[in-house]
């Protein structure tokens, strides 16, 4: 059996989370103070997922685009995610929630605007 600490990130408590578990399986889940902090313990020690926000290129602009998942994606695409993301460029006019990028890193989770450019 092995056990698992964790700070939830979920609200501004930080409630420290002991989790154990058999393999990949949960056994139980203690020190969170609200239903969501087990959801969080959960899901972060059997599949962690992010939101990755960052830039892109404008093509005809000065400025960068700031840019973010739509979805969380699985931790270890991020890097990926990432490069995929260093190469791309956009064409201006941008709103906020235009799709920059349609199937990050295969996930199936598309990279959307999170600014307007003019």
């Amino acid at each position: 059996m092995e056990t698992k600490t964790l700070t939830c990130i979920v609200c501004p408590m930080g409630c420290s989370i002991k989790v154990q578990l058999q393999g990949k399986e949960v056994l139980s889940v203690q020190g969170n103070t609200c239903p969501r902090g087990e959801a969080y313990a959960r899901a972060e020690v059997t599949n962690p997922t992010r939101t990755v926000t960052t830039t892109v290129r404008v093509k005809d602009g000065k400025e960068m685009l700031s840019v973010k998942t739509a979805a969380p994606i699985p931790k270890e695409k991020i890097m990926d995610c990432i490069l995929e993301l260093k190469e791309i460029s956009v064409n201006s006019p941008v709103s906020i929630g235009d799709v920059v990028l349609e199937n990050v890193a295969g996930t199936g989770i598309p990279v959307v605007a999170t600014k307007n450019i003019e």
